[in-house]
């Protein structure tokens, strides 16, 4: 049967099991929009190509499958960068489809032409350029194989108009090997590293995203209550262990808890699971878990002794890993161990105080944490919030927080926001953003709207770039530059204006009551918070100190006299 390339793309979209795609039309794509109609895919028209490309990542985060977005070329393309770039530095599978000006007409500085294939080498486990529509069959098929395995992440097509128009006869489909994109654990590798954790008297587990993405938190919370090990996880590892579990310690790093950076001084070994030894977590590189020995297992090879060596490694799907070496680890109940970790555990405990201002932000974590659906899904922004919902909410399975970790991107939770609706229909779904990163993507509230979906938005609004302003206020003088808004924002209203129910808690009797009622109601909502600007995420660890070095004081500084509204 012939068909064009266009139309090849669609059906292999279509064979994969793509049901919606987001996108924008523009010139060099407008073929495969051509060939969506009359398609059972359904398609998002997103405000901005990077709302496309997060509301793309919204529906893969939340469910494991590859997201797919649309752009066409020039600013297209350029506008999804960013999307992109956040989904390989997060793992998350992405397959991003783009336009191209005309084969013959490449590399002559045509209208709306860069060089997509170029640009995003760097930023996506791989790409192409599409030369002939016969192949896209074939493309198409490798690039969600791709996209899934091993470690995932994006893939981009850049297809020519030409090639969408090119007409070719497929007699048949091609066969496609779907290896699963990892090797086993040896014998000997899982029957050492059982040896080590069965040896070990001061353990601690370690696990990021890796745990997430391979399915593996039951295997996980196994291993951890069969040998008694305590448990941190990254911010992208939130999720992976229940918050209520008694072996969880909190999150690692940066931001994360004085239980989980104390602990790390006093292990004899640190066993990572899916995680990097990323920068936010480990702090000053040689003072992280000083006196441990290091098991690292995760599915990426590069990642392994990129940061710390480690004294045994597996390149491994850290499920396939867990199970093959669960058989091997001994029971034990380590109370010497317990005793330590509980007595910590109470003199710096999981969830921060908070005082008594019901305005307080972690306050307002609480309450949304108590009005929300049980299965609800979080997605937040970048800033203070973020850390305020990574320290305060209790999140208790995988692929409930969506949040931008490695890239940080401000911007991402509303579309994303959408994208897991999207996928989860009947699923509450809150974005708690920041006055500040709300404004990065706040045209999708307009897909929102259009969409009606079941999405609160939680603006956290300060009238300030937080982040910004706290470490000016703690580690630059109080020299506060560029961190402060001049004009007030009502987001109530602007969502109002979206078409979009608005609520300003600054006009509330009782704030935290209404942000309750608010959350039990169905529908898209804006909330406006006001939050007072002094407030300050504790604990930090200051740029280039040990975690243990963290300042850990709750505190609020007044205002530089340049700084009083």
């Amino acid at each position: 049967m012939r068909r064009n390339g266009a139309g090849l793309i669609v059906e292999a979209l279509e064979r994969e099991g793509v049901s919606i795609v987001a996108g924008i039309p523009g010139g060099a794509n407008l073929p495969i929009y051509d060939a969506l109609h009359g398609s059972r895919i359904r398609h998002i028209l997103a405000r901005h190509e990077q709302g496309a490309g997060f509301i793309a990542q919204g529906m893969a985060r939340s469910t494991g499958t590859p997201g797919v977005c649309l752009a066409t070329s020039g600013p297209g393309v350029t506008n999804l960068i960013t999307a992109i770039a956040d989904a390989k530095l997060d793992s998350v599978p992405l397959v991003a489809i783009t336009g191209q000006v005309p084969s013959s007409m490449i590399g002559t500085d045509a209208f709306q032409e860069v060089d997509t294939y170029g640009m995003t080498i760097n930023i996506t486990k791989h790409n192409y350029l599409v030369k002939e529509a016969a192949h896209l069959p074939r493309i198409i098929a490798e690039a969600f194989h791709l996209a899934r395995t091993g470690r995932p992440g994006p893939v981009l097509i850049d297809v020519p108009k030409d090639v969408q128009l090119q007409e070719v006869e497929i007699e048949a489909w091609p066969e496609f090997s779907r290896r699963h994109g990892y090797l086993a654990m040896n014998a000997g590798t899982a029957e050492e590293i059982a040896r080590m954790i069965n040896d070990a008297k001061r353990p601690l587990i370690y696990a990021g995203g890796g745990i997430t993405a391979a399915g593996a938190a039951d295997s996980l919370r196994h291993l951890a209550h069969r040998n008694s090990i305590p448990v941190t996880l990254t911010l992208m590892g939130l999720g992976a262990m229940s918050t209520d579990d008694p072996l969880y310690t909190g999150m690692v790093g940066m931001h994360g808890t004085p239980c989980t950076n104390y602990i790390l001084d006093e292990i004899d070994l640190l066993i990572a699971l899916g995680a990097r030894f990323g920068d936010r977590a480990v702090g000053r590189v040689n003072e992280f878990c000083p006196q441990a020995s290091i098991i690292h297992i995760d599915i990426d090879a590069s990642e392994i002794d990129k940061i710390k060596r480690s004294s045994i490694s597996a390149q491994a799907d850290v499920k396939d890993a867990l199970d093959r070496i669960l058989p091997l680890v001994e029971e034990n109940d380590r109370n010497t161990w317990m005793e330590r970790i509980e007595a910590i555990r109470k003199e710096h405990p999981i969830f921060p105080a908070v005082s008594g201002d019901p305005m307080n932000p972690l306050n307002v974590i609480t309450r949304i944490s108590a009005s929300a659906a049980a299965d609800a899904i979080i997605t937040t922004d970048v800033g203070q919030h973020q850390m305020w919902v990574a320290q305060g909410y209790p999140f208790r399975s995988p692929r409930t927080l969506l949040t931008s970790g490695g890239l940080g991107t401000m911007g991402f939770g509303l579309p994303a926001a959408i994208g897991a609706s999207l996928a989860n229909p009947g699923r509450q779904v809150i974005c708690i953003s920041g006055d500040g990163s709300i404004q990065m993507n706040l045209q999708e509230m307009a897909t929102l709207a259009d969409l009606d979906l079941d999405v609160t938005v939680i603006i956290m609004n300060n009238q300030h770039l937080g982040l910004v302003r706290q470490q000016q206020e703690l580690f630059f003088n109080r020299n506060y530059v560029a961190s402060r808004f001049d004009s007030k924002l009502d987001f109530a209203a602007i969502g109002r204006q979206f078409g979009i129910r608005g609520i300003n808690l600054e006009d509330a009797m009782d704030p935290l009551k209404s942000l309750g009622s608010a959350l039990k109601e169905r529908g898209p909502c804006v909330i406006d918070v006001p939050i007072h600007y002094g407030e300050n995420v504790f604990p930090i660890v200051p740029p280039g100190a040990a975690n243990r070095e963290m300042i850990v004081k709750n505190r609020r500084l007044g205002p530089s006299v340049s700084q009083v509204p």
